[in-house]
């Protein structure tokens, strides 16, 4: 608070004083009173009351002051009623309990909106359970009924399938420390369980898998890993090239970590559109093609799950070169379950 704002703030007040000032030294030239009293009366009015401005000022000046601070150095705003002491005058006064109120009834209003989005939460993951059951039983049929045409519906089955899980792993990944479990979980077995969920597109594809070097141990929830890696490989073959594609796959230790490497041959990526492949709903000129159908979910999802399960994950790409994603596990084996 500047000292020329308060004086500002204050001109009717200073002007009214002026005034009686002014008044009052009129009324006493006109009287018979000694000359000190003339002007020691006007003068104590004058430094009583610049006395009063300057402990206003000092007093609200250090308030206002220890409340910028405070909401500078502060991450949750909203906390700044209860960072400031009580002030020892009105307007502090009323301020801060106007804050309190104010914190209270956004508070209030976050909850009811936390309550609703909860609901919401478990009412998609039910639906999402129940609907597996009638996918499950019409892949069953399509399967014990092989045509052309039960074989189509049951590749269709399959994509219903894998969007299902990725709309139950969205829902999930905002509470991802609630369901979560770490364990010792081997590459080997881990990536197995990937490629064999994508075996038929693989095969169909005529896609190559290059396996090497995957006898390593991490430490993470084996079922939110086999989902990342399934979002990587999916992506894998829906932009695999038409002809000779591959998959490398492999691990390498460096230090205090193990670093899981997924690269394909496929179509690449523009160097433009790399910063934003995990960005939410980014799909990118390769998303638009006939075919791809991307719903820019799937890194993003990567991403914020590997954040969540301390994960590292890097992609680089060549456009019609091709595109490496690493997964960096921490090596180490604390707070884990046998």
């Amino acid at each position: 608070m500047k000292l020329s704002s308060f004086f500002k703030d204050r001109i009717i007040s200073i002007f009214l004083i002026i005034i009686v000032v002014a008044t009052i030294t009129v009324f006493l030239l006109a009287t018979e009173v000694d000359l000190f009293i003339k002007i020691y009366i006007p003068l104590v009015i004058i430094i009583t009351y610049l006395i009063i401005l300057i402990v206003e000022y000092i007093k609200k000046k250090k308030f206002y002051k220890t409340l910028e601070d405070n909401l500078a150095n502060l991450e949750e705003k909203y906390l700044i009623a209860e960072m400031i002491e009580e002030p020892s005058f009105i307007e502090g006064k009323i301020m801060k309990e106007a804050l309190v109120q104010i914190n209270k009834s956004m508070i209030e209003n976050v909850n009811k909106y936390k309550y609703a989005q909860e609901e919401y939460k478990e009412y998609i993951e039910l639906w999402i359970h129940e609907i597996k059951t009638p996918i499950a039983a019409s892949k069953l049929i399509a399967q014990n009924n092989k045509n052309e045409v039960t074989e189509s519906i049951d590749e269709e089955l399959d994509k219903i399938e894998y969007y299902v899980e990725q709309a139950l792993y969205y829902a999930r990944s905002n509470t991802v420390e609630k369901d979560y479990y770490i364990t010792k979980c081997k590459l080997q077995d881990v990536i197995n369980t990937v490629i064999k969920k994508n075996k038929k597109e693989l095969i169909d594809n005529k896609i190559k898998i290059n396996i090497d070097n995957i006898d390593e141990t991490v430490y993470t929830d084996s079922k939110w890993i086999v989902f990342i890696l399934n979002q990587i490989i999916t992506n894998c073959i829906k932009y695999a090239k038409k002809e000779n594609a591959e998959i490398n796959i492999e691990a390498e230790t460096k230090k205090a970590r193990i670093i899981l490497k997924i690269q394909d041959n496929g179509i690449g990526i523009r160097k433009g559109e790399i910063t934003r492949v995990f960005e939410k709903g980014f799909t990118g000129s390769n998303g638009r093609k006939d075919g791809k159908k991307s719903t820019g979910i799937g890194l993003y999802l990567c991403k914020k799950l590997c954040g969540k399960l301390g994960i590292g994950i890097e992609l680089n790409s060549e456009e019609n070169i091709g595109t490496e994603i690493k997964l960096v596990f921490p090596k180490n084996d604390y707070n884990f379950a046998e």
